[in-house]
């Protein structure tokens, strides 16, 4: 009865209309305040290369959020800390079977880098509850010890990664192999919400007890609980091996807090019971925009601190914030994440346009627009000009009209089932003015290079 009470009032926080997902307002808010920052600092960011070069950086870090999600869901404040370090230890021993040409094919590697996180977090779960340590404690040693262990397996930086790997860590690109592994990681996320399992899971992590009352086997739902992260561990580090294409004994260490800061932005409860893969999404991505805003500052030798600062400052402020979250829920009727998210997108775009377009050239193509009413057939340069320009006005018409729409939409009828077409059409023109800006970003970029 009470699975059944649980997947009914998981049922009823879907219905239409629910404000259920008002916890990703912070997280979404934060994530376009963060993008326009760093669009404005540094217009490289909305480029091709720019794009590609910072999902090979943020790939590791949302591979081993969901990686700390799993776990976190299954309770008892099961925080994995030793996260970090097990990332380094299937990094520097897939370096050192590297060196020794036992792992050269792509299946190889990613069998024993999966294998390798699933084996470490099956030890770590019977511990847990043959052993009956609490998780924290386990997590602590795991940490400790997997840093020694990395140590004496690789001494010092270096080694190379797998040959196939050469070519993953350029990120010159938007398509890569490592947005390959992110975009099938998240899709498993979200098919693994719709499995039985799942909600045991869940209702497991809200109360151990009324779970094994209602006969869900918990002992077998955390081993599969710490089957899963490791299994999102391993791919985490193939991405970071992939990002630094060599062996590192230490710097696998620093996303334990960058994840854990990832997964507490998202919104989950360390506590257990609740995570939202979304929101884990936007807190990974959130935690890179913070770094990457603020390397576009000069802070000197106070560089690393005033980063570590900001995470703390903005993590506080996050969870004060959610405190004010029922307040806003009594006043919100019609909350859609998705609506939210696609508005802001909106102006997003607006100033990703603005920070790429090179204003320099608007007298000249305002000439060449009005030869084009004397001339209907114009080429080269004129034609190139007034190409651009309308190009321009009418992503600044495109803005100016559907923001007030989307937000107008947002406030009388946010429901799922109020979701009109016109915001699929809306999130289509966007793709095509993002892609526009990205393929012509290359100008912009080397006039702000120019001017600073």
């Amino acid at each position: 009865m009470t699975d059944l009470a649980f997947e009914a009032a998981d049922a009823e926080q879907k219905r239409p209309g629910d404000t259920s997902g008002i916890g990703l307002l912070i997280p979404i808010s934060l994530l376009f305040a963060l993008l326009m920052l760093a669009a404005l600092r540094s217009p490289f960011l909305i480029s091709a290369s720019g794009f590609g070069s910072a999902m090979i950086v943020v790939a590791p870090l949302i591979l081993a959020t969901y990686a700390l999600m799993a776990t976190v869901i299954a309770g008892r404040g099961t925080v994995d800390l030793a996260i970090g370090p097990l990332i380094g230890f299937i990094n520097v021993s897939l370096i050192q079977l590297t060196s020794l040409g036992m792992s050269q094919s792509p299946f190889v590697v990613f069998a024993f880098c999966l294998l390798a996180g699933v084996a470490y977090q099956v030890i770590m779960s019977l511990i847990i509850i043959f052993v009956r340590v609490q998780p924290i404690i386990v997590s602590l040693s795991g940490y400790l010890a997997l840093t020694g262990i990395n140590i004496v397996i690789l001494p010092r930086p270096g080694g190379m990664a797998p040959q196939f790997m050469a070519s993953w860590g350029f990120g010159t690109s938007i398509f890569s192999p490592i947005l390959l592994i992110v975009v099938l990681a998240t899709a498993g996320w979200l098919l693994f919400k719709r499995t039985a399992f799942y909600t045991h899971l869940r209702l497991m992590g809200s109360d151990e007890r009324a779970a094994y009352t209602s006969g869900i086997p918990i002992t077998k739902v955390r081993i599969g609980a710490h089957v899963i992260s490791g299994i999102f561990a391993g791919l985490a580090a193939i991405c970071f091996t992939a990002l630094i294409s060599s062996g590192d004994p230490t710097q696998g260490t620093n996303y334990t807090l960058s994840a854990v800061t990832a997964l507490v932005l998202g919104g989950a409860s360390l506590a257990g019971g609740r995570a939202s893969v979304m929101g884990s999404l936007l807190g990974a991505v959130n935690i890179y925009l913070i770094s990457y805003s603020l390397s576009t500052f000069n802070f000197g030798t106070l560089q690393s601190y005033v980063t570590q600062l900001s995470y703390g400052a903005i993590l506080v402020a996050s969870l004060l914030l959610t405190l004010a979250l029922p307040h806003i829920q009594r006043r919100i009727h019609n909350f859609s994440p998705p609506l939210f998210f696609v508005a802001l997108s909106v102006l997003g775009l607006g100033v990703a346009l603005h920070a790429v377009f090179d204003y320099g050239d608007l007298p000249e193509a305002a000439t060449a627009a009005d030869a084009m009413l004397f001339a209907p057939l114009a080429f080269g340069e004129a034609a190139s000009a007034t190409g651009g320009l309308l190009t321009y006005w009418l992503a600044v018409a495109f803005i100016a009209i559907t923001i007030p729409v989307l937000l107008r939409m947002l406030v009388s009828g946010a429901g799922r089932s109020n979701l009109h077409v016109a915001v699929y059409v809306i999130l289509a023109a966007m793709i095509l003015l993002l892609t526009f800006a990205l393929s012509n970003a290359g100008s912009g970029v080397l006039s702000f290079m120019e001017v600073n």
